[in-house]
């Protein structure tokens, strides 16, 4: 049932996204572009914008009806669907110009955007034109409401803070210059809160709170003290997106491709992730000298074949094969008892995040323009202990 019910969400949601793709087609066509550039406008949106999961998005729509404590009339869903379609956009933003940094092969299953014939990188000003498109968006849909500068100051804030955490990473850790001493797990905290977290948890909620005008502060007869409820959403939502990412790196180490859908690369790829740092801390002086030696180590050619014999012999299925440098990082990890520590640390966060959530004051049984535990809970809820 409930599966059911996410997936009639999600064609309400992307049946939402038609009409505001054309919309955005119709303004393009309007100002004098010719066929040829509608066609490559087109292409973009429609490969880069609405084939990934979208909770981001989803999350302003479910946030909304939350905070309302009701379904929303078509008028508001539209409304909803234009910022949840915003984070998206931002989302399409970040990832076409950052696999573009980073040479990136595929992204959800196909080439990247940059690498589909034609394109190249003429993929960077694409990727300036799906943010932009926000702007467009936020202009038709919210300009004569009250909250629509604090709706552009939030996508521009969260947008600076996104960048400045992807400028962290980028020189933390470059894929082909490996150097340990540059990491640590507050470098790795500080990189998932900015690149990550503000965009993908605390964005899509403060913009249902902006369209639930929730205000910047309040006051109930059981709180001595005004309520702030962005900075306790804040409070509440950033440790929760360190837990997602926390959680996404430590998939890529210990899940197998049939369970979280891929191989795990953070490894080979040198990536900065939590599973590296938490080892680091742990490494005796021998241990380190193996991870030092064998971190972000590519394959060699005769490992590559060995993994693609490896595949055929299991009915085609890749098994996350790598080579022998990334085994004895991995046999690293398993000797500091990774799999125990990342145990202790989602249980402590778990029982953190649902002490912070329990002391929200939501005023009186149904009290409207206040916040509401159960946006907290169903977020919770989906990541904790998730397998994939």
């Amino acid at each position: 049932m409930a599966s059911t019910d996410k997936a009639a969400r999600r064609a309400k949601f992307e049946g939402a996204w038609n009409g505001i793709r054309d919309e955005l087609l119709d303004h393009f066509k309007s100002c004098g572009m010719p066929q040829e550039a509608q066609e490559w406008y087109a292409k973009n949106l429609d490969y880069n914008v609405p084939g990934g999961k979208l909770n981001r998005g989803m999350s302003v729509v479910d946030s909304s009806e939350i905070l309302l404590g009701r379904k929303l009339t078509d008028e508001e869903y539209l409304q909803a669907a234009v910022l949840g379609w915003g984070v998206e956009l931002l989302q399409a933003f970040f990832l076409v110009s950052d696999d573009l940094m980073d040479s990136s092969i595929t992204r959800r299953g196909q080439p990247c955007w940059y690498r589909v014939p034609k394109i190249g990188f003429i993929a960077m000003n694409d990727s300036f034109m799906l943010e932009a498109a926000i702007y467009r968006l936020l202009k038709v849909h919210f300009k004569k409401e009250s909250y629509y500068v604090d709706l552009l100051e939030l996508f521009h804030e969260v947008t600076y803070q996104t960048e400045m955490g992807q400028l962290i990473d980028l020189i933390t850790a470059p894929e082909n210059d490996v150097d340990l001493n540059r990491f640590s797990l507050k470098k790795h905290s500080l990189i998932v809160i900015y690149k990550t977290a503000y965009y993908s948890f605390y964005l899509p909620v403060a913009l249902a709170m902006l369209f639930c005008r929730i205000p910047t502060s309040y006051t109930l007869p059981s709180s001595p003290e005004p309520i702030a409820p962005y900075e306790v959403a804040k409070n509440i939502l950033i440790p929760l997106g360190e837990y997602f990412q926390v959680q996404d790196d430590f998939l890529d180490f210990s899940g197998v491709p049939a369970q979280i859908g891929k191989v795990g690369t953070d490894i080979v790829d040198n990536k900065c992730s939590w599973c590296i740092n938490t080892a680091l801390a742990y490494a005796t002086p021998e241990q380190r000298k193996i991870l030092d030696e064998n971190y972000g180590v590519k394959p060699t050619e005769a490992e590559k074949e060995m993994a693609k014999k490896m595949a055929a012999g299991k009915n085609g299925e890749e098994q996350g094969y790598l080579g022998e440098a990334e085994n004895r990082v991995k046999k690293v990890f398993e000797e500091i008892g990774l799999r125990e520590k990342y145990a202790v640390y989602e249980e402590g966060v778990f029982k953190s995040l649902n002490e912070m959530i329990n002391n929200i004051d939501e005023g009186a049984p149904g009290q409207q323009g206040v916040l509401k535990r159960q946006i907290f809970t169903s977020f919770l809820g989906k990541i904790y202990r998730r397998q994939k």
